[in-house]
């Protein structure tokens, strides 16, 4: 098993339509075979003192696949492919992070 921590970071004010587009491909993503879990997440202001300051702008995705080849199927699977395509004006940018069991 492999997870996958996404941050992308969207354009001022546009969170809430980039979530829209999103939630439209999540069922088609956890039907992929090998994905376990594939969830959208935005910050959640706290007092825990080791937080950073919330971002706005953000939206973290939290993967966790069963494999790397898994993973590598599902960024080339015509729905993603898609998507892309639809929340490009919307992306600013963002970071991928693969990481493995300790």
């Amino acid at each position: 098993m492999i997870c996958v921590i996404a941050t992308i970071e969207v354009a001022p004010g546009r969170r809430d339509e980039f979530l829209a587009e999103f939630r439209k491909i999540v069922p088609a993503v956890k039907a992929e075979k090998g994905c376990l879990e594939y969830t959208p997440m935005v910050d959640l202001p706290t007092s825990v003192g080791k937080q950073v300051p919330a971002r706005e702008n953000v939206v973290t995705v939290v993967e966790k696949w069963e494999s790397v080849e898994a993973l590598e199927a599902h960024l080339m699977a015509p729905h993603m492919i898609e998507y892309r395509k639809f929340v490009k004006p919307l992306v600013v940018g963002s970071q991928l992070v693969v990481l493995r069991p300790a």
